[in-house]
Parts: C-alpha cells; structure tokens; sequence
C-alpha cells in the first residue's frame, strides 16, 4: 500500500481515499481507477452473460432459468426474450430492461445469455 495517495482530479482535494480498488474524494463524490487515472463512469461497466459473452447496452438477451419477481407470485419464465438491456452499475443487479407482460425489472447477469 503507498504512503500517500494522489489528490483528487476534480477538485485537488488531499483527503482521498480508497474503496473496493478505487479511489474517493469526500469532498466532491469524484470516483477513479486506482491503476489508470481514468474516471470510472458509464464506459468501465462491463457484464458479462452466463456464457462469458460481454454484454453492452441495447443487446437483446434470453433470460435462461425461471426467475420468482420479488414482491410477486409472478415467474419470468426461462427463454423470455428481453430487448434493449441497460447496464447499471449500482446494487447487486447489473441489468436494467422492461420485460413484456412485466414491465420494468432488474436483472442479474449471471441469468441471461446473449442472443
């Protein structure tokens, strides 16, 4: 661990500090990459589906078990097709879609495939 830790990009504050391998400013909420400098934002999210395939927003995916909705007695059956997925960086869910006959959802990546 280094015994100092840069200032922060935005705002040049000194008292940043680290969290789940990046760095954080308390004074501006600026989020970056420990390794490159980089500003973590909607570009560093990457999912990838239970394939291994990477997915992207605006990919259409097939859900590939049957998932309970929380809240519901519903069940999002296996082989639903979801178009247009959105990737989201908070919480432990990683996909944001509208699912037909459901409607809004959040889904984790590790329970689709990619078509």
């Amino acid at each position: 661990m280094s015994d100092q830790l840069p200032n922060c990009p935005e705002c040049g504050s000194a008292y940043t500090y680290e969290d789940r391998g990046q760095y954080v400013c308390p004074e501006c909420a600026h989020e970056w990459s420990m390794g490159t400098g980089e500003e973590v934002g909607d570009t560093a999210l990457t999912a990838v589906d239970a394939n291994g395939n990477v997915l992207q927003d605006g990919d259409a995916v097939t859900v590939i078990k049957d998932l309970k909705v929380k809240g519901s007695s519903s069940v999002i059956k296996m082989g639903t097709k979801v178009k247009n997925i959105r990737l989201v960086a908070e919480g432990d869910h990683n996909i944001d879609c509208k699912i037909d006959g459901f409607g809004a959802m959040k889904l984790k990546s590790e329970f689709v495939k990619k078509i």
